[in-house]
């Protein structure tokens, strides 16, 4: 099948891209076997009711009250999946990731499409306040945003050490009509020695747009501000 209606390609690039195209087709064969493994998972182990802090949507000054949500109460119905994202921002982390935030950016814009299928949150060690002023900053106005306070959830995880270091991470849940919140599937851009920066890459259109051109996506970073 052609990929474009130009006709003066060279029979060189023709058969390059034929090649290309074969790779991608199995690709995404590939892509959709790994993704049949993870729906394929059996069921996860049991959790806690983890606590979070939440305030209102206009946080800013710490005054404000702040409520107490718990794990379970994030899901809007038992059959829906729970997706967290763990924020790399609080303790040993003084300073928002600017990994996370472009991951964040992006989530925030398809927020509502996300609504249509699943639970969605935002989870940091920061104060509410810190984070809430980040968020502001940034124009996250779609997402749940949760301040983990003395709770394990992030060391549970593995997106806090004990030292306090921070990893971006992205947490599956589910609940059953029981009301038991079990853990569904997690995952990290670290997957193995020669992996990492890579393990969440397809979470984000960013990477896979500049490996689209002929740079590709090279040394560049995220960075707060351009």
């Amino acid at each position: 099948m052609q990929q474009t209606n130009l006709t003066n390609e060279s029979e060189e690039y023709d058969a390059c891209r034929e090649e290309l195209r074969l790779a991608e087709i199995e690709e995404m064969r590939h892509r959709e076997r790994v993704a049949q493994l993870r729906r394929a998972l059996p069921q996860g182990a049991a959790l806690e009711d983890y606590a979070f802090y939440e305030g209102p949507a206009d946080l800013a000054t710490g005054d404000e009250p702040l409520r107490s949500v718990k794990l379970s109460e994030l899901f809007s119905r038992p059959d829906r999946a729970l997706v967290i994202y763990h924020l790399m921002y609080g303790k040993a982390q003084s300073s928002p990731c600017p990994m996370c935030t472009m991951w964040i950016d992006g989530y925030n814009g398809v927020a509502r499409h996300l609504a249509q299928n699943i639970d969605f949150a935002v989870a940091a060690a920061a104060d509410p306040v810190a984070l809430r002023q980040h968020a502001r900053a940034r124009g996250w106005n779609n997402l749940r945003l949760l301040s983990c306070g003395e709770s394990t959830f992030k060391y549970d995880f593995a997106s806090e050490d004990v030292e306090g270091n921070q990893d971006s991470t992205l947490s599956v849940f589910t609940r059953d009509a029981k009301g038991t919140v079990r853990h569904f599937y997690t995952c990290h851009p670290h997957m193995a020695d020669d992996i990492n920066q890579r393990g969440i890459d397809l979470l984000t259109p960013v990477y896979n747009m500049l490996d689209l051109t002929p740079g590709g996506r090279g040394d560049w970073l995220a960075s707060l501000a351009y």
